[in-house]
């Protein structure tokens, strides 16, 4: 069974530099495992520590959202597509947010007070 999934460019890292990959499984836990297998840490930037999907991002099965096909239990089919899309915000205080969660290394007072600076240098 050949499903496409096509990555988006912030986890290409994971996959060599290539844009779509082909991956097998029966549902979509059992592709991530699968792509994992031969894209290291690909699943684990896709998955929380409590086996769910990251809240900022996005998974498309043939451009159905997979939180309304059962999440990770999302049926699969040969043939069909995967797009993994990450969540944007908008505008400039929405990547001074994420980059500031994403880092862990600053309190949460410090991630506050870096989006604000951030959000007014923006302007």
């Amino acid at each position: 069974m050949a499903i496409e999934v096509r990555i988006p460019t912030i986890l290409r890292s994971y996959t060599g530099g290539a844009k779509v990959v082909d991956g097998t499984g029966d549902t979509l836990a059992d592709l991530l495992t699968d792509l994992d297998s031969r894209h290291g840490g690909l699943r684990g930037r896709l998955i929380t520590d409590a086996g769910t999907l990251h809240r900022f991002v996005n998974v498309y099965v043939n451009d159905e959202d997979v939180r309304f096909l059962g999440a990770l239990d999302a049926k699969l089919s040969d043939g069909d597509s995967v797009t993994i899309l990450p969540a944007v915000a908008g505008g400039a205080f929405g990547f001074a947010a994420a980059a500031a969660i994403s880092s862990h290394s600053i309190s949460s007072q410090g991630a506050v007070d870096a989006v604000a600076r951030d959000a007014v240098a923006a302007r």
